[in-house]
């Protein structure tokens, strides 16, 4: 897997650093692993202050961010069963959708979006998946 994880006594996995994906900002862990669920941490497209292009680039960038930080906690995309995704914007919905299916196409788990004041990012990305069968937790 090459992330840090720490594995405590009552089972629960935290994924402190998966490869390739922004660094927490703050006292938490980008993933925790109970109970057969993966539970995300809000994922970014890149640092706050930063894009990775336009609106589209870091719905991109996001959910491969999302995809990194699941397959560090072993799952995957697959195996998601809700989003929750926070925009800047109502006019950002239709361009997210459109990015945000050529992920989830034939998946389409259940999904929350809101609009949110977000510090210095275009939008967050967070996720509830089951863990994939075999993975070693």
């Amino acid at each position: 897997m090459n992330a840090h994880t720490n594995t405590s006594t009552s089972g629960i996995t935290r994924i402190d650093s998966a490869p390739g994906v922004p660094a927490a900002v703050g006292p938490y862990v980008q993933a925790t692993s109970a109970g057969g669920f993966v539970f995300t941490t809000g994922q970014i497209p890149a640092a706050p202050g930063q894009s990775t292009g336009t609106f589209e680039d870091d719905v991109h960038a996001t959910l491969r961010n999302l995809e990194a930080v699941l397959h560090a906690a072993g799952s995957d995309l697959d195996h998601v069963v809700k989003v929750n995704a926070y925009l800047g914007s109502p006019d950002q919905l239709a361009p997210f959708n459109q990015a945000y299916e050529t992920f989830f196409a034939d998946r389409r788990p259940a999904r929350t979006t809101v609009c949110v004041g977000l510090w210095g990012v275009s939008l967050e990305i967070d996720c509830v998946a089951v863990v994939r069968a075999g993975a070693g937790q």
